[in-house]
């Protein structure tokens, strides 16, 4: 589990490591934080996929086709996939805390920085990856622009099992409000390198109780293999240590 990470990858005890707890009374207004822009190339999309870990969105990062700017970023960041963290029930789930509060879910779009060769090459960079993230929360009503995923939840029941996942724009599933927070930090699987920065959006997106419930309807182990739910793939909170948290509200 997480806590044995180090063993095999001592940044996993890094001073820049993620999650951390989002609290109010530590974050620092910045006003000169930009707002940030999603321009998403919905034909970007390609497949849809069970890792044993979660179920991921691929896009094409060949060219600079759908990509994130302004915020905190240096530069134009490439979208080259989202993933989702959720728990074992609806009342934890989410790997970043804010005040005190876990959400169900939390959703990752993942983009690195073209100004290097390639994606393997920006995770080694401190500016190399920027992450969007956005909690997931438990309402009365289903998010329509969910569906589009959760119905291909069936064909990827099994680790390993993979299916094409065409015309796909990842917008549709931002909240209202673009307001974040943001600070520098870390993979939250192995090896947990330290080349993210974080954008975390302070508004949830609304999700059904039963939405929630077909993401733990995946299993971790392959088709042949017993059936184990996949779930509470989230990483504890990790120290802030000295880090500067800023939000742009």
């Amino acid at each position: 589990g997480p806590d044995q990470w180090h063993k095999n990858y001592p940044i996993a005890k890094g001073r820049h490591q993620s999650p951390i707890e989002i609290n109010n009374k530590e974050v620092h207004y910045d006003r000169s934080l930009l707002p940030w822009f999603a321009s998403y190339d919905p034909g970007a999309a390609k497949t849809i996929l069970n890792n044993g870990k979660t179920c991921r969105v691929v896009f094409d990062d060949s060219f600079d086709r759908s990509v994130l700017r302004g915020g905190p970023l240096p530069g134009v960041y490439r979208l080259r996939q989202l993933h989702f963290h959720w728990g074992s029930s609806d009342d934890h789930g989410s790997e970043h805390v804010v005040n005190g509060v876990r959400y169900a879910g939390e959703l990752h779009l993942l983009h690195w920085n073209p100004k290097y060769s390639n994606y393997l090459d920006a995770a080694r960079r401190t500016d190399g990856i920027a992450v969007l993230a956005i909690f997931l929360q438990v309402g009365k009503t289903p998010k329509p622009e969910m569906k589009r995923i959760l119905e291909e939840i069936n064909a990827i029941k099994t680790k390993g099992k993979e299916a094409p996942f065409p015309n796909f724009d990842p917008s549709i599933l931002f909240p209202k409000s673009h307001d974040y927070w943001t600070y520098h930090g870390s993979f939250t699987t192995p090896p947990c390198e330290e080349c993210i920065t974080w954008i975390v959006l302070r508004e949830p997106i609304i999700v059904s109780s039963d939405q929630m419930a077909k993401l733990r309807s995946l299993s971790k182990n392959a088709e042949n293999e017993p059936e184990l739910p996949l779930v509470d793939n989230w990483r504890p909170t990790q120290p802030r240590h000295y880090r500067m948290v800023s939000a742009s509200f």
